[in-house]
Formats: structure tokens, C-alpha cells, sequence
């Protein structure tokens, strides 16, 4: 029968019945988890998770271990070597994970991608009473837990967009990035300490509020404005946020998007736990409720347009619309756990459907310095939780409004040699003191304008007598 039924066909079927007689009598399964899958040769997320969670939970129970360094990390990752078996324990179930790699059949072959004999791959053996365990809830707790390892392992970055020249057309970046090494954190912010208690805890729970977005039918994000006079911290606030959460920070510079549509592209390339800053959004006064003053009077080609050319004209350029549908609309919901700031100095520039409960969700209000943020800066600054001074500023700082920004170069002695706590407090109380007559200053030059102002409108009230023979001289010559 050799003669008539080829080898090939009678080694699979060989094969094929010794598997399924291995099957009955082997009482675990396997799970085979590929480094790249899809017809574009992506890298899986769940390798990736399966990688980072050996690395942080089974590396320390293996003999032969791998380390590398990747771009994503300022730290180098010790995994599991190739071929290396290690044992994992969930729920008090026990299961096997080793780490494969299928050698290529030929080493001539030369590919962009690894070929499905060049693939990494872990290779997850459990008994197979515990499948539905292992499928509905480990593999889950996996990928949890290996995204967390990789977040907090991660490089944070900071990304700006690019103009749309850059890239429209040509493939390239729409965000550059840096790496994020702002060393402001809530403990370093000047600010009272119950208000930074209160933004904690609303952090902390829409952190850990994945499940009940879902529930109540929200996309899992938060608005916080940033509003109070230039120098009171909503930068230093910013950097503190995204220490706090372990968030990458994108700050959108909306004078380089044109249109709607470009928005939308910028949006869809951001990720998931990020913040996306837009500053002194006041500034962009095309999108704001009180923009420019038009003139009363336009030319009459203005007022003739066709209704289609204003509404091509709205389509070719960034609007109110096109912000707060970035904000709350259907595209806000792509990627969850994002948080948006504004920011601005001037909060009643702004329209009030862009700055609403719902979408600016926590409106925090940045003030000038106050004696509890001056001990933060204290703390920071020089070391002190007391001194004989204190009282002195306490009672300037009541009577006198100045920006966290001043009061910390005021601690900043020009001579960093010298180190005495008490010239360092003397020099501010100067600096609090020359703000106080500058204050003082200004506010009678505008009591005298205001005076003069209403001096001037009373006199020009005034009937003089003269004027009144002139008027009644004129009465009577007219006929």
C-alpha cells in the first residue's frame, strides 16, 4: 500500500492519532501566547503583559534569567530566559509557564517581520479542571497586572503637537515628546492643605473608578480647570497630577491645529492614562464665548456671502463645536483614563458650555499666597516648620495679595553661600512689603483717576450763566 498512498499523507495521519491518544490519557492543557500576531505582524498586548508580570512576580523563582533595556524603561527588565519553566500559583491553583521560541526553518530567509517559525512565544500548561478558571479569570488578572507593571516601569514622556505641516500628507509625527522630569509633586505644592487633600481623593477615586464609569454609562475621564493670576501654581499643578497618577502629559497647542478634523487626528494618537493640557486657553480667542468684537459695519460683499461659503468656511477652521466634542462628544470616549486641563487667568473670558460641570468636572482655583502655602514653600525652601519671623509674614500675607512665584524668589537669597534661615525671612518680608506700597500705590492712583473722572463729568453738568444769556439771545431772534 506504500506504493500508492504517499509517505506525507501516512506520517500526519500518524501523527494526528498519537495526539489524540496522548489526549486521553494527559490530563492538562496548553495556551500558547505568540509575541506578534495579525496579518501586520503586531506585537500582542497580552505577550507584552505575560512578559511584564513573569518579570515582576516569577523571575525571582528561575534559574536562567534575561535582562534588556527598552526605550519604554529607564530601568533594565530581568525575565525569564528562552526555554526556562517557572510556576505560578492563583487561587491556589498552580500552572507552568515557559518561554519558547520556535527556531526558522531556514536561516536564508530575510523578512521585515519575524515569520511564523521566527515567533517568541510563552507556552501557559494547567490542569484542564481549572480551564475555565485560567480562561475567564487568570488570563485577565495577567493582563491586569502586567499593564500596571508596565506602567509604573515606564519612561513618562511629555508630548507637544506639530504643526499640520509637518505631517499632513507625508506620514510623519503628529506628537514629538521629551521625557517628563518635572519634579513638582502635592507635597512640594504651595497650597493649602485641605484643597490638595480634596484634589487627591477625587484623583485617587477616578483612578479606581474604571467599573463605575461603565455602569453609570460615562466615558472614563475628568475635566479640571485651573484657573487664578499668573504665578499661583497651575503649571507646578499640572506636573504634580501627572507624578501623582504616573500619567504621560500631552500639551495641545491649539494655535497650531486648523481645523476640526486635524483635532480629531491629534486626539486619536494619544493614549490611554495620559493628560492632555491645554494653557491659557483664554488666549485662544476664536473658541472662547467672548471672542473679538467684530466690526458693526462690514463691507457689503461681506454680507452678501453665499450660506455655502460661511459653511465652508466653518469646516475649514477650529471651533467651539469642534473643541467641546473633543472634550465630551463620541471621540472622547476613544482609549478611557484620560484627564483634561485648562487652564487660564481669566475665567470669565471663557464660554460657559466649555467650562460646564460634565466636562470641566472640578474647578480648582489657584490664589495668591497664603500663610499655610508660604509653610509648604518654608518647608521646601529652608528646612523650617517654625520661626520667630513667621507671625510677622502671617500678618503681611493677610493684608497684601502676592503669587506663591514671588514669595518663593523672596526665600532666594542672590547669595546661595549664604545659609541663614533668618536673612532668607528678613529678605522676604522686604519683598512682601514692597509689594504691599506697590499695592497701596496703585490703588490711590485709581481712586484719584476715579475722582477726576466724576470731577470732570460733574463739571461738564454745570450750566454756566453765560451759556443760558446765549440761549435765551438766540430764543428771541428766532422768528
Amino acid at each position: 500500500m506504500a506504493n500508492y498512498i504517499p509517505f506525507q499523507i501516512i506520517r500526519d495521519h500518524l501523527a494526528t492519532f498519537f495526539h489524540k491518544v496522548v489526549s486521553l490519557v494527559n490530563p492538562y492543557n496548553e495556551i500558547t501566547i505568540h509575541e506578534y500576531c495579525g496579518e501586520y505582524m503586531n506585537r500582542d498586548e497580552l505577550y507584552a503583559a505575560s512578559q511584564a508580570y513573569l518579570s515582576s512576580t516569577c523571575s525571582s523563582r528561575a534559574r536562567k534569567l534575561k535582562a534588556d533595556l527598552s526605550e519604554e524603561s529607564d530601568k533594565p527588565s530581568v525575565t525569564i530566559d528562552d526555554y526556562e519553566e517557572v510556576i505560578d500559583t492563583f487561587r491556589g491553583v498552580r500552572v507552568w509557564w515557559c518561554a519558547c521560541m520556535r527556531l526558522p526553518n531556514s536561516q536564508t530567509m530575510i523578512s521585515f517581520y519575524p515569520s511564523q517559525d521566527q515567533r517568541k512565544y510563552y507556552r501557559l500548561t494547567f490542569h484542564k479542571h481549572h480551564r475555565k478558571l485560567v480562561e475567564d479569570e487568570y488570563l485577565n488578572h495577567i493582563l491586569r497586572e502586567g499593564r500596571d507593571v508596565t506602567v509604573r516601569k515606564r519612561i513618562r514622556k511629555l508630548f507637544t503637537n506639530n504643526p499640520s505641516s509637518d505631517w499632513n500628507g507625508y506620514g510623519g509625527s503628529l506628537w514629538s515628546h521629551v521625557v517628563f522630569e518635572h519634579p513638582s509633586t502635592f507635597d512640594t505644592l504651595a497650597m493649602d492643605p485641605k484643597k490638595k487633600r480634596e484634589i487627591i481623593d477625587d484623583l485617587v477615586t477616578f483612578r479606581e473608578g474604571k467599573e463605575y464609569y461603565k455602569k453609570i454609562g460615562k466615558a472614563w475621564k475628568r475635566g479640571y480647570l485651573l484657573y487664578g493670576p499668573p504665578g499661583t501654581g497651575k503649571s507646578s499643578m499640572i506636573a504634580a497630577i501627572a507624578n501623582f497618577m504616573e500619567y504621560d502629559v500631552y500639551d495641545l497647542e491649539l494655535t497650531a491645529v486648523k481645523t476640526n478634523t486635524e483635532l480629531r487626528k491629534i486626539f486619536i494618537e494619544t493614549t490611554g492614562k495620559s493628560i492632555i493640557v491645554i494653557e491659557d486657553i483664554d488666549c485662544s480667542i476664536d473658541i472662547t464665548g467672548k471672542r473679538k468684537e467684530k466690526e458693526e459695519k462690514d463691507d457689503d460683499e461681506t454680507d452678501k456671502r453665499l450660506p455655502q461659503m460661511e459653511e465652508k468656511d466653518e469646516n475649514n477652521k477650529l471651533t467651539l463645536s469642534g473643541i467641546l466634542n473633543f472634550i465630551d462628544g463620541l471621540w472622547s470616549a476613544c482609549g478611557g483614563e484620560r484627564i483634561v486641563i485648562f487652564t487660564t487667568n481669566h475665567v470669565d473670558k471663557l464660554d460657559p458650555a466649555l467650562i460646564r460641570r460634565g466636562r470641566m468636572d472640578m474647578h480648582i482655583q489657584m490664589s495668591n499666597c497664603t500663610f499655610e502655602a508660604f509653610k509648604v514653600l518654608a518647608k521646601n525652601y529652608l528646612g523650617i516648620l517654625e520661626h520667630d519671623l513667621f507671625d510677622t509674614i502671617q500678618t503681611l500675607l493677610s493684608e497684601v495679595n502676592i503669587s506663591p512665584a514671588d514669595v518663593a524668589e523672596g526665600l532666594m537669597l542672590k547669595d546661595s553661600r549664604n545659609e541663614d534661615v533668618g536673612a532668607c525671612l528678613m529678605n522676604l518680608i522686604r519683598v512682601i512689603e514692597a509689594a504691599k506700597e506697590e499695592a497701596t500705590k496703585k490703588a490711590q492712583q485709581k481712586l484719584a483717576a476715579q475722582e477726576n473722572k466724576k470731577s470732570s463729568k460733574e463739571e461738564s453738568s454745570i450750566v454756566r450763566p453765560l451759556d443760558l444769556e446765549e440761549k435765551n439771545s438766540k430764543d428771541e431772534l428766532a422768528p
